[in-house]
């Protein structure tokens, strides 16, 4: 089977496989990973097949929405992958990619191995959805879904936590900011993703700016 064709058949499968799902971690939150990384890809030198095939099933099995499951999308995504006939190395190139994206993933306290070149791309993509416009706003679609208050002043971020306290928390929106999505600008792999990074790390200092004003009553 041609790539082209791979590739359709992973969108159509993902895109059946993510019906209903959370409104920040749904089809169109891939859709845009997966376009994110393909610009990316462009100015890297990386094995772009691997990259698309990434983008698109990194959440096929989001452990969150899955009872902490982390290894249902590894093998969710292995049986699909097999199921297309794609060579052992292009398919464990893919597994690695869901296994190692997530933001959580580096609070283990772990040495992760070196990640590859398409990793870090599908990885910076990810993380891009997760800051400016877009992820302030998956940011408190996801706190209403878990019924999170939107800022308590009395909560102070908890900015040493480990991945199970972060898996475990739920502390206000507001905090969430402070505990992961004003890190990433600078946790960001690829030249590209750094730049892209810093605007939209910029638009979320400008709300929270706005924010607290707001909240205090004042314009």
């Amino acid at each position: 089977m041609d790539k082209k064709s791979c590739i359709e058949l992973t969108e159509a499968f993902v895109k059946k496989q993510l019906e209903g799902a959370e409104a920040g971690h749904d089809w169109f939150h891939i859709q845009r990973v997966y376009k994110t990384a393909m610009y990316i890809a462009e100015k890297e030198k990386v094995n772009t097949f691997v990259v698309a095939l990434g983008a698109l099933l990194h959440d096929i099995a989001d452990p969150k929405f899955h009872h902490g499951d982390e290894e249902l999308g590894p093998t969710i995504a292995a049986e699909f992958l097999e199921s297309i006939d794609l060579s052992s190395e292009v398919q464990q190139m893919v597994i690695d990619i869901i296994r190692n994206s997530s933001f959580k993933n580096s609070l283990s306290g772990k040495t992760p191995p070196t990640p590859s070149v398409e990793l870090q791309v599908v990885q910076d993509a990810d993380r891009l959805d997760a800051i400016g416009a877009i992820g302030i706003a998956r940011a408190f679609h996801y706190g209403g879904f878990k019924n999170r208050l939107l800022y308590d002043p009395e909560i102070a971020p908890d900015l040493h936590m480990d991945k199970e306290t972060y898996k475990r928390s739920k502390s206000p929106t507001i905090n969430h900011f402070y505990e992961k999505l004003l890190l990433l600008k600078d946790r960001m792999n690829t030249a590209t993703g750094k730049s892209l990074a810093q605007n939209r790390h910029e638009y979320m200092q400008g709300f929270l700016n706005r924010f607290y004003r707001e909240w205090e009553g004042s314009s």
